[in-house]
């Protein structure tokens, strides 16, 4: 399991408690330069492996160093979740099940399904912003999904291995689905909660302007989308 945290200390012990009583496994938590002690609190619990950058790298940076970690420990899969109380842990058995059970490479969240359900409301602007780029994604895959920003996912480490990613930003997942269907993954989404307990938290750089923060993701969208050279080869 892989959980990129920023400045989450009043949330991050209470959910890593409630991870452990649902999952055994490794629980990598990846600080990315918070400043009000979060990597203190999580650095003092035996169950997790800390990494910590000494500044802010930004989320897509944060989930590829903790991909990294997790495959250099073994693992066979990968559940992504965030640490601010927005994730139910008790999901995380289901993502497990579905993974194995669909067949797919990358079991997504959404909180957009008809077995959704809602706890808070979540900012128009979120929402808005998050259609428009669903409905680019499906006019080029076909997935047909409803929630391209569910930070709640299970990954096979083929998957990883496959589809390198390396965008630091809050739009890695936009350029993680295009390189996932060049490489021909197979996607599945699950319900999973909408829970929305504070709606001040910023993007940061200019991004908390919707239209900014959309041309920012389909900058990257297209760049990854376009790109010539085969994933496979890029990789190797």
């Amino acid at each position: 399991m892989v959980m990129p945290v920023y400045d989450e200390a009043p949330t991050v012990g209470a959910v890593l408690d409630a991870v452990r009583r649902q999952f055994s496994g490794w629980v990598v938590v990846v600080d990315d330069g918070s400043t009000d002690g979060t990597s203190a609190i999580v650095g003092v619990r035996p169950d997790v492996l800390l990494i910590h950058h000494p500044h802010n790298q930004g989320y897509g940076s944060s989930l590829v160093d903790g991909f990294a970690a997790a495959l250099t420990l073994g693992a066979d899969s990968i559940i992504t979740m965030d640490c601010d109380g927005q994730h139910e842990p008790r999901h995380i058995s289901e993502f497990c099940e579905a993974l194995a059970s669909t067949g797919a490479d990358v079991v997504s969240g959404s909180r957009y399904l008809p077995g959704s359900g809602a706890v808070g409301e979540a900012p128009r602007d979120r929402q808005a912003v998050n259609r428009r780029v669903t409905d680019v994604v499906n006019r080029v895959t076909g997935w047909g999904l409803t929630d391209a920003f569910c930070g709640f996912k299970a990954y096979t480490a083929d998957a990883l291995r496959r589809v390198r990613v390396e965008e630091p930003g809050y739009a890695m997942p936009i350029e993680f689905w295009a390189r996932a269907w060049r490489s021909g993954l197979v996607v599945r989404e699950m319900p999973v909660e909408r829970i929305y307990n504070e709606h001040d938290r910023s993007f940061g750089q200019d991004l908390d302007d919707p239209e900014r923060r959309f041309a920012y993701y389909m900058d990257v969208w297209e760049r990854a989308i376009s790109a010539t050279v085969p994933v496979a080869e890029e990789a190797g």
